[in-house]
């Protein structure tokens, strides 16, 4: 890529890309962080049954997984709708 500002326009997008992740990374580490710390500090919470053979916790893990999908859904929005059709344009200069 020898067009200096395609080549900045393409360090940018990268950067941005490198934001989103690291955003949803995070989340997803908060989420499931911080569900491994009720585990170990508040059990009895998590134990208490919600009806007949759902409890607190398994509810919350439960929300754990779903969340990894939702993240990864948000993720594959972002990339569809910002990030590959301006690849797509960058690479048309």
């Amino acid at each position: 890529m020898s067009d200096p500002l395609a080549a900045q326009a393409l360090e940018e997008l990268a950067a941005r890309r490198w934001r989103v992740a690291l955003t949803l990374t995070l989340a997803m580490l908060a989420i499931y962080f911080g569900f491994i710390l009720l585990i170990a500090f508040d059990k009895p919470l998590l134990g208490q049954l919600l009806g007949e053979g759902l409890s607190l916790g398994m509810l919350f893990g439960a929300l754990v997984i779903v969340s990894a999908w939702v993240l990864t859904g948000i993720y594959i929005w972002w990339a569809n709708t910002h990030y590959d059709p301006r690849v797509r344009e960058l690479k048309g200069q």
